[in-house]
């Protein structure tokens, strides 16, 4: 939602009146999470999307209700057989949307704000009070060293920031429930948090042809990406464009000195024992959510020989995802770089990378962490 945030962020500044769509939770499936956005101006503009096309259109007519009202509103959307030829969701899921009106005079710059801490890159996150409960519509914004406004009560404030940041630190938004004094276990007050967590990193090691294509398909799923290799030739920006940043250093010695955290993605394309064996033992020591490494099954055996003798256990050289990727029958690097993505998707939402025609059940699991 940050390319949203930045239209957002100008319509204010100029005045502009909009409501906001944002699905603030899901049941079953659905074709997208807590968090997605629309905004609809009072002429009619459209930004952004909450369902990929299936209920836009009447999230747009609800949106020019609440514009003209003042008033903003919480609408379900779903599908049953008497509605299969209406609006809906085809995926057979269903969402809340909050449709909320947004006046620049009215909302004090905590929508410009917001969107500027975005952009320096620092986390941020939005709790509002859903009109499903009291105090409707109160607004907390909550960064990690404090919080501004008020849902109306000290305990309710106290128990929605530590959520907050809770939420900040594993990059989730999501719909919680509090008493009216922020009592956990109870069901008063229906809060939603969205959450704006600085981009996860994807670092990629091994200045290699597959590792340009990783970082292609790295930036374009919204990761920040650093490509790190100890050779100055290979390790140019103008190999790797799309990168975020194109690091020269060994890699484990990059690894040993940098950030990494649990939505981190470590990619080690090097394939060459000098390199990614130490590497690996640092990774290991990190707590990334997918480490993949590349080589045939032989390297991969003689890897996991050598880093058992460098005093690895078992249970941490199950944490590599070794050979890296799904089988796809990737021949290219960008080929392979898809089959690299789509394993690093499977790991974070936990589907089983089979075919969905052979599956039944939900397609979109948005709870899966």
């Amino acid at each position: 939602m940050r390319e949203l945030l930045s239209e957002l962020r100008a319509w204010h500044e100029a005045g502009t009146p909009f409501a906001l769509a944002t699905v603030v939770s899901v049941r079953g499936s659905a074709p997208r999470a807590p968090g997605a956005m629309m905004a609809v101006t009072a002429d009619g503009a459209v930004a952004g999307s909450v369902s990929g096309g299936c209920v836009e259109g009447a999230v747009y007519e609800v949106a020019g209700e609440v514009l003209a009202t003042g008033d903003p509103q919480l609408q379900s959307y779903g599908i049953t057989d008497d509605e299969a030829f209406g609006v809906g969701l085809t995926c057979g899921g269903t969402i809340d949307i909050l449709v909320a009106p947004y006046v620049a005079a009215a909302d004090r710059g905590w929508l410009r704000d917001v969107g500027e801490t975005v952009a320096r890159g620092e986390p941020v996150a939005v709790a509002t009070v859903l009109p499903d409960g009291a105090r409707a519509s109160a607004r907390r914004v909550v960064r990690a060293d404090r919080a501004e406004g008020s849902l109306g009560d000290e305990g309710l404030d106290a128990a929605v920031t530590d959520d907050a940041r809770g939420l900040l630190a594993q990059g989730a938004t999501g719909r919680q429930w509090y008493g009216i004094h922020g009592e956990r276990r109870m069901q008063d007050v229906s809060v939603f948090i969205q959450t704006y967590a600085p981009p996860p990193r994807m670092i990629v090691f091994g200045a290699i042809d597959h590792a340009a294509a990783t970082a292609r398909i790295g930036s374009f799923l919204g990761y920040r990406v650093t490509v790190c290799d100890a050779r100055p030739a290979f390790a140019t920006r103008e190999r790797f464009p799309t990168a975020d940043e194109v690091v020269r250093a060994w890699p484990h010695t990059y690894l040993s000195d940098t950030d990494v955290d649990e939505r981190t993605v470590l990619c080690v394309l090097t394939h060459d024992p000098k390199f990614d064996v130490p590497l690996l033992v640092a990774a290991l020591r990190t707590p990334a959510a997918y480490i993949g490494v590349m080589g045939s099954r032989r390297t991969h055996r003689d890897r996991l020989a050598r880093l058992r003798e460098e005093g690895v256990g078992e249970a941490d050289l199950a944490r590599l995802a070794s050979p890296v990727g799904l089988d796809l029958g990737a021949r290219t690097p960008e080929e392979t770089a898809v089959s690299i993505a789509a394993e690093i998707i499977q790991h974070r939402w936990g589907g089983t990378g089979r075919p969905l025609g052979e599956l039944s059940g939900a397609i979109h699991h948005h709870d899966r962490r």
